[in-house]
This record gives C-alpha cells, sequence and structure tokens, in this order.
C-alpha cells in the first residue's frame, strides 16, 4: 500500500508525522541502513554517524560479529521467559559480572527499566538492611540528571518539561547540584538508601564534574551505609576511554546500570549489576520481565562485550577522542561557549541554538543531534578511523566558517 514511498524522504517523513506520536523532534533523514560508522538514507546519500544512537552502536552498526550471532541465535530459540531456564542467561550473568568486578547480574530491557530496579533494589536494600522505617527510605539525586521516562524518574527531574503533565510523583528523591559533593553530604539523613548519580551528565549537555567528586561520593556511602549507584548507561562500556566512566576516579560503586552499547545496538538488553548482598533483597516474584534475560538478548550481548575488550575500544576511544577534543578546541569561533569531553563523547556549548548547526552538518554528510538546546554532541561509534574523524574535522570547521549568528 506503501511501497511507492520507500524511496520518497519528504513522503516518508510525512507519513510519520501522519501516524507516530509526536514525542521526538528528530532530523529530517530518513535512514535506510547502517555499516561500521557510516550511515545511509533512502536516496542512497552516506552520512557520518556522530551519535551512535545514544552510544548505543559503540561497537558499530551492524557489527558483523554481533550480528553472526543474532543470527545463530535467533534460528535456535528468542524467547522463553524466566519461567524457564535457558543457555545463554547464566553465561551472559557470568560474563557481565566479572567485566563489571561485580557479582550479581539482574538483566532488562532498557535503560529505564535497569533504573527503576536499582530504585527498587536499593529501597528494599534500605528498610532489609539497613533497617530504614517502611515508606521512609530517601535517594539523593541530582540536578539536570537524566535516567530514564517512566513515571517514577521524570517525578525526581529537574526538567520542567520532562514532568509537565505526568503528576502526581512517587515521594522519596530529594535532588541536589550536580559536582557538589557537600551538597550531597549535607542531603544525606539516617533515611538515605542510595545515591543515583550519572558519572558525567550526557542529557545534560555532557557536564564533567570536578576531579575527585565520585572519590567523594563513594566516600560519603560508605561512612552513612548507603548505596552508591552509578548510572553508566551512556557511559559505560568504553564510551568515555575507560570500560567505565567511575574508573577515572578508580572507584567502585555498590551497583552499575547498563544499557545501551550492551547489546551494540541490535536489541534491547539492560542490567543492574550489583554485589551480592544488594541482589539478595530480591526473591521470587519481587521483580521480573517477560523478556529480560531472554536468550536472543543474551547471545547478543555476550557477544557485543567481547567485541569491546577484543578491540579494545575502552583505549582506542581514550586515544582518539583526546585527539579529536584537542583538535577541534584549535578552532576559534565567537559563537563557541566551551568545549568538552572525555573519550569519545563530547560536547560543544554553543552561545545560541544547537539545532541549526547540527542540521548544518547534517547537509554536509555529518549527523549529530543538539542536546539541552545549546549543546552538539559528538559520540561517534568507538570503531571509527582516525581518517573519518579527520574528515568530521574538516565538515566541522566549514559549518564554523559559515556561522555568523
Amino acid at each position: 500500500m506503501t511501497a511507492h514511498v520507500e524511496n520518497d524522504t519528504n513522503a516518508l517523513i510525512a507519513l510519520e508525522n501522519e501516524w507516530s506520536a509526536g514525542n521526538y523532534h528528530p532530523l529530517d533523514i530518513v535512514i535506510d541502513r547502517g555499516e561500521g560508522a557510516w550511515l545511509y538514507d533512502v536516496e542512497g546519500r552516506r552520512y557520518l554517524d556522530f551519535l551512535s544512537a545514544y552510544s548505543a552502536v559503540s561497537q558499530g552498526h551492524c557489527h558483523p560479529r554481533i550480528m553472526e550471532t543474532m543470527r545463530e541465535q535467533a534460528s535456535r530459540v528468542t524467547l522463553t521467559s524466566r519461567a524457564f531456564r535457558n543457555d545463554q542467561f547464566p553465561l551472559f550473568c557470568e560474563e557481565l559480572a566479572t567485566f563489571c568486578g561485580m557479582e550479581s547480574v539482574l538483566a532488562m530491557n532498557t535503560g529505564a527499566e535497569a533504573v527503576e530496579t536499582a530504585i527498587k533494589a536499593a529501597r528494599r536494600w534500605g528498610y532489609r538492611i539497613k533497617g530504614i522505617p517502611d515508606g521512609a527510605a530517601e535517594i539523593i539525586v541530582c540536578n539536570n540528571n537524566f535516567h530514564g521516562r517512566t513515571t517514577t524518574i521524570v517525578g525526581f527531574s529537574s526538567d520542567a518539561s520532562y514532568r509537565d503533565g505526568f503528576g502526581p510523583f512517587a515521594p522519596g528523591f530529594i535532588s541536589v547540584p550536580f559536582g557538589d559533593a557537600d551538597a550531597i553530604r549535607s542531603a544525606v539523613t539516617e533515611n538515605t538508601c542510595a545515591i543515583l548519580v550519572e558519572p558525567i551528565q550526557c542529557e545534560a549537555g555532557i557536564l564533567i564534574p570536578p576531579n575527585g567528586y565520585l572519590r567523594e561520593i563513594s566516600s560519603i556511602c560508605k561512612e552513612h551505609n548507603v548505596l552508591f549507584l552509578a548510572d553508566e548507561i551512556q557511559t559505560g562500556l568504553g564510551r568515555t576511554g575507560k570500560r567505565f566512566a567511575c574508573d577515572h576516579e578508580d572507584v567502585k560503586p555498590d551497583a552499575y546500570i547498563l544499557g545501551k552499547a550492551l547489546s551494540g545496538g541490535f536489541y534491547p538488553v539492560s542490567a543492574f549489576v550489583s554485589r551480592r548482598d544488594v541482589m539478595a533483597v530480591f526473591d521470587p516474584g519481587s521483580h521480573g520481565s517477560t523478556y529480560g534475560g531472554n536468550p536472543l538478548g543474551c547471545a547478543v550481548a555476550r557477544t557485543a562485550l567481547a567485541v569491546i575488550e577484543d578491540e579494545d575500544l575502552a583505549a582506542r576511544s581514550a586515544e582518539l577522542g583526546e585527539w579529536f577534543l584537542n583538535e577541534l578546541r584549535q578552532i576559534q569561533h565567537p559563537l563557541i561557549q566551551e568545549m568538552r569531553g572525555r573519550g569519545l563523547l563530547i560536547g560543544v556549548e554553543l552561545k545560541v541554538a544547537a539545532r541549526p548547526f547540527c542540521e548544518a552538518l547534517m547537509n554536509e554528510g555529518l549527523l549529530c543531534k543538539e542536546t539541552h538546546d545549546r549543546v552538539v554532541r559528538f559520540a561517534p561509534p568507538l570503531i571509527t578511523s582516525k581518517e573519518d574523524l579527520e574528515w568530521a574535522l574538516t565538515k566541522v570547521r566549514q559549518v564554523f566558517a559559515k556561522m555568523t549568528s
């Protein structure tokens, strides 16, 4: 019925606008396929991907090893639910826990589900282990956080647009300024069960806290018997030049919250990974997911993790990210407010709206997206070649050269 519009960008955009919910504001490009660091639209134009699906495609589009695993597993069995055991789940749990230096895994699907899992774990741990009175547990979070889109999570967001029209919201969250360890220390009470933090705030504009911030959080948590929950959904798995962003301060949280690149962009896989005593608060029936821990997702995630290790993507991100950020900082332009980053996670803050800049880059064959209105996020797949990054730099310079306001 609609086959005649398959290669027509404008017709496909019109069709999407007619039939889809309007909860996104994408750039007006229609992707048809991807390979490595490159994407192709329905009309055959090629673009370098500088977003990586918000870091979900760190291993590159359609990585052949992950693709082969997906095909092989899909031909065997894809879903059993956790009503029965499957052969991939225990191997996934062992490999992910070992990768994280942790002891136990609870598999889910999306990042938001993993965050919800962390919240449930922290509260039950607070009641059963720490002895907080029932219903009184508090979790400290940070202003400008982004942990997902569920009603619980947006309820403790400081962004009014995320909250507008979705209340009433769950109590039990105390928000403090990001990067201010003293504010966290002042907010801790006998009812605090956890501190939930992104080591780098990505959606807020690639905001990097002061050196020592994560170490101080860890110290506060140990001092007051509080769980340190690190949301590394976007920053983990090599993106910032280390296995985890917490590693830049040699900090081990009590639990990691993971997703995105955990499956290399092939399939929704997320996980809450923690010490065994924290995970022990869950018992049969207390939490679950029909798809969480399914054999297809587990097999894909195992290979996605292996690719990160075998191709040394964290070290690659560190080396190329440092070089790329240094090159970017050579660009002098009156509209540039600041450039900041760690590994191949870089934010270019402008003094004006970033959307026109992203649209101009798209027209030059470079795909990125604005975040927090005035920040351009550069986060290419970690497999991107230096030659492709050099090509991207020429496009960034060209666009800045044309920008006057």
